[in-house]
């Protein structure tokens, strides 16, 4: 199932024109290369959100060993 690039309505795979509001569908060989830079690009996102993560945690340990090093008056 798809969804019309102009007018959101769902619809079958394959077809040229919505049923909805007529407008052109994009063909099978644009779909697969979105699908396809879709996949790569959450792939980028999961990358970003772990190299996140893992500063994150850096920044913590540090601040948790500065923390211990000062003096307690």
């Amino acid at each position: 199932m798809g969804f019309c690039i102009s007018c959101g309505q769902q619809h079958q795979d394959g077809i040229r024109f919505c049923r909805f509001c007529g407008n052109q569908q994009p063909g099978e060989q644009l779909l697969a290369r979105l699908r396809q830079e879709a996949e790569q690009i959450h792939y980028m996102r999961l990358q970003a959100q772990a190299l996140a993560q893992q500063q994150q945690q850096q920044q913590q340990y540090s601040q948790n060993q500065y923390n211990q090093q000062q003096p307690r008056w």
